[in-house]
C-alpha cells in the first residue's frame, strides 16, 4: 500500500463518535467502487504534510 490513512489528509478525529474516520465525501458509487476493487491503493491518498503548509506561510 503506498499510504496508510493514518498519514492521510482526510484522516480526522470526530469527537462526536470519538473514533478517527475518513472525511472524503464520497458518493455511493465512489463508496462502492472503493470497497469492491482488489488494488490496495487508496486514489484519494494525500500525504498530510504540516511543514508544506508552513512553508506557504513563510
Amino acid at each position: 500500500m503506498t499510504g496508510s490513512c493514518e498519514n492521510c489528509l482526510y484522516y480526522d478525529y470526530d469527537d462526536y463518535t470519538d473514533s478517527y474516520e475518513c472525511i472524503m465525501n464520497l458518493d455511493e458509487d465512489e463508496y462502492y467502487r472503493i470497497l469492491t476493487q482488489k488494488r490496495t491503493v487508496c486514489p484519494y491518498f494525500r500525504f498530510n504534510d504540516e511543514y508544506k503548509i508552513v512553508n506557504k506561510q513563510i
